[in-house]
């Protein structure tokens, strides 16, 4: 497509397929001395500033995991904040889950490696085939798709239901995906029995469904950049897992969409935030919800995170089984609210429309 005026034409095609013929991503643009942002990367500004932000004392709710194995109470009372947590706000952060401190500082810290090492090794993972390839280094998934750009790149390595061969991963980072993602599948384990209560159902109603079965991680790198009111890191969406355990930087610019305003996600190290994704929201029938968020960019340095989402993203692990809402939490008053799908399905549509700010379950409805 040309779009022109009397000003200037522009040829965003060409210029998409030059940042993806570069295989640099937005890091290789700065590396380059960027100090303006090419066209393609500019969001309508109608888009950036659609809702107002919410006051700085807003925030999502934190909840302590600690004692709820040795305390019934403690038990409960989680339970009851989890559950207000998924119904009101989609996102929460946990303390006390388990993993060590030093362990999320280091699976930032090898995150940023891959992203800041020699282009000519990063390369080698750089593609658009999201079929075969355990390990998917691109800058944006939706780039072809998305009516604007957006300031990131990402390193994505799918850890489950099959555990990747070592010699499949990045070097600079192999080993500590390899100790972090087993970490965020045992702390899902325990996430996902506190959700299947939230919900009244037995403790490992969820984890039977198959949710659990399937992880991946993505690394994500946003450059600084040198005109960040006029783009965003990751534009408005809603994820199409199941839950999603976000580990993020301390430099902020997470938001989420609550009450029709933006809310900051205040970092806090030690902390992970949590979020109900698509297909929860789906199977638990509009009970829990995916929210809308997105990533501001900044000036200031390169923010750095790692999200893992429980949904599987490879055939045929994702091509059968069919997800609906839970028939236990069906009734006459509370009728179904979608069809049934498969995550196969499901993710065609989310990877066709890309991040445009719509949820894919508007698909789906009855």
């Amino acid at each position: 497509m040309v779009i022109t005026n009397a000003a200037e034409v522009y040829d965003r095609q060409s210029e998409l397929k030059a940042l993806d013929e570069s295989k640099t991503g937005v890091k290789g643009l700065v590396d380059a001395g960027l100090v303006k942002i090419p066209r393609i990367f500019i969001h309508e500004q109608h888009r950036r500033n659609k809702y107002s932000r919410a006051e700085a004392k807003s925030s999502i709710p934190l909840v302590d995991l600690r004692g709820i194995d040795e305390d019934a109470n403690v038990r409960s009372r989680v339970i009851d904040q989890v559950r207000s947590a998924c119904e009101k706000w989609g996102f929460f952060q946990v303390v006390n889950h388990g993993i060590p401190v030093n362990v999320l500082d280091e699976m930032l810290y090898g995150v940023r490696g891959f992203h800041e090492q020699d282009p000519e090794v990063k390369k080698q993972f750089y593609t658009r085939d999201f079929t075969n390839r355990k390990v998917i280094y691109n800058t944006n998934f939706d780039l072809y798709q998305a009516p604007s750009t957006q300031w990131r790149d990402t390193v994505t390595c799918v850890v489950a239901p099959q555990r990747p061969d070592p010699e499949e991963l990045p070097a600079i980072c192999r080993e500590i995906i390899l100790d972090y993602t087993v970490r965020v599948m045992n702390l899902g384990h325990v996430l996902f029995q506190l959700l299947s209560e939230a919900l009244g159902l037995n403790l490992n109603h969820i984890k039977d469904m198959g949710c659990t079965e399937g992880l991946y991680l993505q690394g994500q790198y946003y450059p600084a950049c040198p005109e960040p009111e006029l783009t965003l890191g990751t534009s408005e969406h809603a994820d199409s897992s199941f839950l999603t355990v976000l580990l993020q930087d301390q430099l902020g610019g997470l938001q989420v969409l609550h009450e029709n305003q933006w809310v900051d996600v205040a970092p806090i190290h030690g902390a992970l935030v949590i979020n109900v994704g698509d297909l929860l929201q789906l199977i638990s029938n509009d009970k829990f919800v995916s929210v809308i968020h997105r990533v501001l960019a900044n000036n200031l340095a390169p923010r750095v995170s790692a999200a893992c989402f429980f949904r599987t993203q490879l055939p045929p692990e994702n091509s059968s089984r069919v997800y609906g809402p839970i028939m236990e939490l069906i009734s006459e008053t509370n009728p179904p609210v979608y069809k049934e799908t498969t995550v196969k399905d499901y993710v065609a549509q989310f990877f066709k429309k890309g991040l445009d700010g719509v949820s894919a379950l508007e698909y789906l409805k009855l």
